[in-house]
Formats: C-alpha cells, sequence, structure tokens
C-alpha cells in the first residue's frame, strides 16, 4: 500500500508562538498563513487544476460583482492578521489577470501598522503563471511585495504546451521570471508539479535553470485537488524517488526547515549552489503542521485545499462592513477546525469526495 495510504496521527504545530486572542484549532495549530485568491479566472488550463476538456470557452466564471474588492479583501486580511496571520499571499487562478493588483499589495502593506504586528513586517507573496509578469514585476515590487512564486513544470516547449493547455509560449514566463528578477525580487521560487510519464523526465533541466538562475525550486507531489483534474494514484511521483533522481545528479544534504509550519522539505547542493524543496502532501503529509487559510474570490473561507465547502465572509462586508462580527466568525471557524485531509485520504474515494477546485482558492 502507498505510504500516504496509512492512517497517522497529525503532527502539531506547537513550536509557533501563539499572539494575544488569537486562536488554534482543534489540533492546536495556530493561523499563520493566508491565501487571497483575487479572480477564478486563469488564462492557463493545466491538466491537474483547470483541465481545458473540462473548463472551456463556455465556462461560466464569477460575475464581476461577485468578486470582493480590493478594499474588502484588505479588511478580511486585517482580521487575519489580528488572529495571528504573518504571511498573505495572493493568488488566483492567476491573479495577474486582475487589473491594478499593485493596489491591492499597497492596502496589505499598508497593513504593517495594524497594532496586532508591533512594528513586524507581513511577508506579502504573489503566486502565478509569470505568463503576465514581464510589464508587472517592477509595480508589484514597487508597492511593497516580498516575494514571488512562479509555476514553472516543463522547459521543453512541448510539455508546457501541454501542460498549461495554452497557446501562450513558454518564453512568456522565462521573460516574466527575468523581469521579476530585474525588478529586485530575491529567491524566487519556481514551483513544478511533477506527473508520471508527463515531465518527471524534466526535474533535472529544471533543477540546473533553478541553480544558474538563483532560483528555488520547489517540486510537488501531483494531487487529487478539485474533483476534475482525474488523478490517479500511479500519476503520483514519490518525493523520495524525486530526491533520488536529483541527488544522482547534483548531491544534496538536507536542511531544517526555515520556519515552523514550512511545507517544503529543504535540501541543499552540496556545492552550495542554493537549495531545492520538496512538497510530499501524497507520500508524507504534513496536515500537523499546517497553518495556512485560503479565502476565494467571492469572499468564501476554507480551512483546506480540500475542502468540499467554505464559510460565507460576504455577509460581513455587504452591504456594511462589520469588522468586529467578522473577527468573531473568523475566530470561531479557525478555532473549530479539525481538517487532515491528506493524512487520512484513501486511495479508493479520493476522487470521490467533492472537493473545492483549486483554481477557485489558490495552491
Amino acid at each position: 500500500m502507498h505510504a500516504a495510504y496509512t492512517s497517522q496521527m497529525p503532527r502539531t504545530a506547537r513550536s509557533l508562538p501563539i499572539y494575544s486572542g488569537a486562536p488554534v484549532d482543534t489540533l492546536q495549530r495556530p493561523l499563520r498563513d493566508v491565501r487571497l485568491s483575487v479572480t477564478d479566472r486563469c488564462n492557463f488550463r493545466c491538466s491537474y487544476c483547470m483541465p481545458a476538456e473540462i473548463f472551456g470557452p463556455d465556462f461560466a466564471f464569477l460575475p464581476r460583482a461577485e468578486l470582493l474588492t480590493f478594499e474588502e479583501l484588505a479588511l478580511v486580511a486585517r482580521e487575519l492578521v489580528a488572529l495571528g496571520a504573518r504571511t498573505l499571499r495572493i493568488t488566483g487562478g492567476e491573479p495577474l489577470v486582475r487589473r491594478d493588483l499593485e493596489q491591492l499589495v499597497a492596502l496589505l502593506r499598508a497593513l504593517d501598522a495594524s497594532e496586532a504586528l508591533s512594528g513586524e513586517p507581513l511577508d506579502i507573496a504573489l503566486t502565478t503563471n509569470g505568463s503576465l509578469l514581464a510589464k508587472l514585476a517592477a509595480p508589484l515590487r514597487a508597492a511593497g511585495l516580498n516575494r514571488i512564486t512562479v509555476s514553472l513544470d516543463s522547459l521543453s516547449p512541448a510539455t508546457f504546451t501541454r501542460m498549461s493547455g495554452s497557446a501562450l509560449p513558454l518564453e512568456s514566463v522565462l521573460e516574466g521570471i527575468a523581469a521579476a528578477t530585474a525588478a529586485g525580487f530575491s529567491g524566487i521560487k519556481l514551483n513544478a508539479v511533477i506527473r508520471r510519464g508527463v515531465n518527471d523526465a524534466d526535474v533535472p533541466a529544471l533543477a540546473t535553470f533553478a541553480r544558474e538562475g538563483g532560483h528555488t525550486l520547489r517540486l510537488i507531489e501531483y494531487m487529487d485537488v478539485g474533483s476534475s483534474n482525474g488523478w490517479r494514484l500511479d500519476e503520483v511521483v514519490p518525493a523520495s524517488e524525486i530526491l533520488a533522481q536529483l541527488h544522482a545528479r547534483y548531491p544534496l544534504e538536507a536542511l531544517a526547515p526555515s520556519r515552523p509550519g514550512e511545507v517544503a522539505n529543504r535540501y541543499r547542493y552540496l556545492d552550495r549552489r542554493g537549495e531545492i524543496g520538496l512538497i510530499a502532501s501524497v507520500s508524507a503529509p504534513f496536515c500537523g503542521d499546517c497553518t495556512r487559510a485560503r479565502v476565494s474570490a467571492d469572499g468564501q473561507l476554507y480551512t483546506c485545499l480540500f475542502a468540499s465547502e467554505g464559510s460565507d465572509l460576504k455577509r460581513y462586508l455587504r452591504p456594511v462592513p462589520d469588522a468586529a462580527a467578522l473577527r468573531d466568525a473568523l475566530h470561531a471557524r479557525w478555532s473549530a477546525r479539525d481538517d487532515r485531509y491528506s493524512e487520512i485520504r484513501d486511495a479508493e474515494t479520493a476522487n470521490r469526495l467533492p472537493k473545492v477546485e483549486m483554481f477557485r482558492v489558490g495552491g
């Protein structure tokens, strides 16, 4: 039996400090990281997230009026910061298809003045497919964005097109990465979802590209996110296998986590030319350390990437915002959280359970 499908007792994130007034969930996990989705739209149709045969040209995305405004997103973020969140990650869909995104970054950066932070600056990050980044990297940096993660599943144009499901060329993403570097973003992370028989042979080339560019490559096991990607266990390349493949090319040594609750297992090249991360949600679940909440573009709060239902926050934002009621609702929902899907998933039921699609809540 695959290691992921043996029941495991959850690890806990007790090594994280608990801020005054901040909740912990039923497994003693504090809230630290928030994914803020700004749109459910995307200009890619990646097979593991939004396959084109299902999400075609006629697919009905959220109407504009249903999206939270930047001011509403900033208010939700402010209340989550008051409850302990210290990293805010902007996601989608593809977040860069939403206009004027630098305005949201500026609103989030203004939260640095929050009393809850006591002078501790927020970590504001962005996950993007990179195809629109070339023109937007500099304004986002100027607005106060700290970090960028770019999805890059292959350096082979043919494989890239197959996985992205888009006519946009690989070169557009590479130009975006170069522009982000030129704008002053350091430590850019490159995320690659590895799928057996599709791009597993591309791992060494991705590692070389990241090493030479000064980026951190993060290799992610193919997950059963959502209900539409046709996930199969035999297409998962376990992190241990990916690590062995890389170690044969570039000898590696394990590193300690850079912070409690970190999802990637870190390794450093023995020649000190950078590091990689392996995210093993299937073969080595890390639910016990999960400190993440996700807010969809239409104001639903999800406490797990594999959740089937969210909690409606829009009722506290419209027609008139009620910050106190919003904070109480967020506190109550996090305190009741008991999610540990990856630790208890079953190979027979993984594709039968309804789950929110990843493009609605970010990865």
